[in-house]
């Protein structure tokens, strides 16, 4: 059986020690969607919701949610971070329209930034649901998923297969 790391000798959980692991670059791309309606596409595109430019709003608030990672994850370091991008597309649906959501983040250090990216996708989805929610309650979030991560000399770099469930 594996021995788990984030657990101390009374079985009770820790923050895993990584002050004896190298410094190397680190990246991770996450991704999440939102499902839309046709009326809440259109109020994005041509930027007349009435909260204001929803896709600005959510870009900042995902910047700003990767840097604030390890503080609503338990178990997450602080790490710094070098760079956090993130960018939309957009995909018509027979029930609307996805907007796709990539996270780009980048580091320099002992430990990955997986999690800073995937929570960056989930806030900055969670935060057009938040702008739009007066039009329309019934936006799905999701799926939201590691597309790939390099860098770190313990764990193997990782690239999410096309074919692989979501």
């Amino acid at each position: 059986m594996a021995e788990f790391t984030h657990f101390n000798e009374q079985g009770r959980a820790k923050m895993v020690d990584v002050s004896d692991k190298p410094e190397t670059v680190r990246t991770a791309i996450a991704q999440s969607s939102i499902l839309l309606n046709d009326e809440i596409f259109e109020s994005i595109a041509a930027n007349t919701m009435k909260k204001g430019d929803v896709l600005a709003v959510a870009q900042v608030a995902g910047i700003m949610a990767s840097k604030s990672t390890s503080t609503i994850i338990p178990m997450c370091h602080p790490i710094p971070l070098s760079g956090v991008n993130i960018s939309f597309q957009w995909e018509k649906e027979k029930r609307g329209h996805r907007l796709v959501i990539t996270v780009t983040a980048k580091t320099k250090g002992s430990t990955g930034v997986e999690m800073e990216a995937l929570t960056a996708a989930s806030v900055t989805a969670l935060t057009v649901y938040d702008m739009c929610k007066a039009v329309d309650k019934g936006m799905v979030i999701g799926p939201t998923y590691l597309v790939e991560k390099t860098g770190g000399v313990s764990s193997p770099d990782y690239k999410r297969q096309i074919n692989q469930k979501e």
